[in-house]
């Protein structure tokens, strides 16, 4: 697991324990993505700006290895130092490593002239992990027992898990479970089955919005059965891929954190750049409720989001002030 330069702006200082990464999804691979394991790591409340491997927008929650942090004499809350000797002082003096080397690593020049292949901790995540099964219940146990997600949310994931691959297993009872799943949770007013696929035959051209939004602004998330007129039946939107995680998040209201026009793509570690921008909201993250073969991994990735599954709203100064220390961002439909 690398340590980048984008790192150093947090050395000296204090945080909280976010999640303990002792697995997370491995993107490098085709679909369908699975999860792998990690060992001595976890997440701070701490993400990669970019700034040294080309720009990058994609915001990724970085990985701290514990023998770059040391905890701190608080009772009341997680917290670790990032200590500026173990970086500065026994990275140096074990592998003869420089900073000027850690950022002279950060990409690797094309021979022929084409542009660069970065290296940062997400292009490396197969490098720094072992396989590890869906099916390894030691890990769902470890979520419980690090406190990265609670009971409710295992025992939830698992009843979908069942659910999901029930209705997958070829045996024509999918449109049936389908139905009763959506019955079900409407009882408690839950969201409708996460993957219904969306309204507008594949092939068929999509729908767009340009609302140039800005970072700061707030918008309101339409409704699960409004985004799926927007999608076709492979869910996606001019190539954009509407995701069962961004279900929870219907209805609600966000600020928005930034546009995106760039990203690395993990596969290739390419930068690509995105026809039309998209938006990511703050606070917004992937919980891997429903994705089969890496349930409930903590990588808490930023989703993305077409303008046209979103909508601006006006805040009062009340909400707006409640948002600023990033805890309160998430609103019902009916404060804004």
């Amino acid at each position: 697991m690398p340590f980048m330069p984008a790192m150093f702006q947090y050395c000296g200082q204090r945080f909280q324990v976010y999640r303990r990464a002792h697995k997370t999804c491995d993107y490098t691979t085709s679909y369908p993505y699975h999860v792998r394991k990690l060992r001595d790591t976890v997440h701070l409340e701490t993400r990669c700006g970019g700034e040294t491997h080309g720009g990058c927008q994609a915001g990724c929650l970085l990985y701290w290895k514990q023998d770059w942090l040391r905890p701190v004499e608080d009772r009341t809350r997680n917290l670790v130092s990032i200590g500026t000797e173990t970086v500065h002082g026994a990275v140096p003096a074990l592998s003869g490593c420089s900073e000027a080397d850690l950022w002279a690593r950060t990409q690797i020049s094309d021979p022929e002239g084409g542009p660069p292949t970065y290296v940062c901790q997400a292009t490396q995540v197969p490098y720094a992990t072992t396989p590890l099964k869906w099916w390894d219940l030691r890990q769902y146990i470890e979520d419980y027992r690090s406190g990265n997600v609670g009971l409710g949310r295992i025992l939830s994931a698992l009843c979908y898990s069942i659910f999901y691959n029930l209705s997958q297993a070829g045996i024509g009872l999918g449109p049936t479970m389908r139905w009763f799943y959506d019955k079900l949770h409407s009882l408690w007013g839950g969201p409708r089955y996460p993957r219904t696929p969306g309204l507008i035959p594949e092939g068929n051209p999509t729908p767009s919005v340009t609302l140039s939004l800005q970072p700061g602004e707030f918008v309101r998330v339409k409704t699960h059965d409004e985004i799926l007129k927007t999608v076709d039946s492979a869910n996606k939107n001019r190539g954009m891929y509407w995701d069962a995680e961004l279900v929870p998040y219907c209805g609600k209201t966000y600020r928005v954190l930034k546009r995106v026009t760039k990203i690395i793509d993990e596969k290739t570690a390419k930068m690509v750049e995105m026809k039309t921008p998209c938006i990511i909201l703050d606070t917004v993250v992937c919980q891997a409720r429903y994705s089969p073969c890496r349930m409930l991994c903590p990588k808490s990735m930023y989703p993305y989001w077409r303008e046209i599954w979103l909508e601006r709203v006006q805040v009062n100064e009340g909400d707006r002030s409640r948002t600023e220390d990033g805890k309160m961002t998430a609103m019902s439909s009916c404060q804004r």
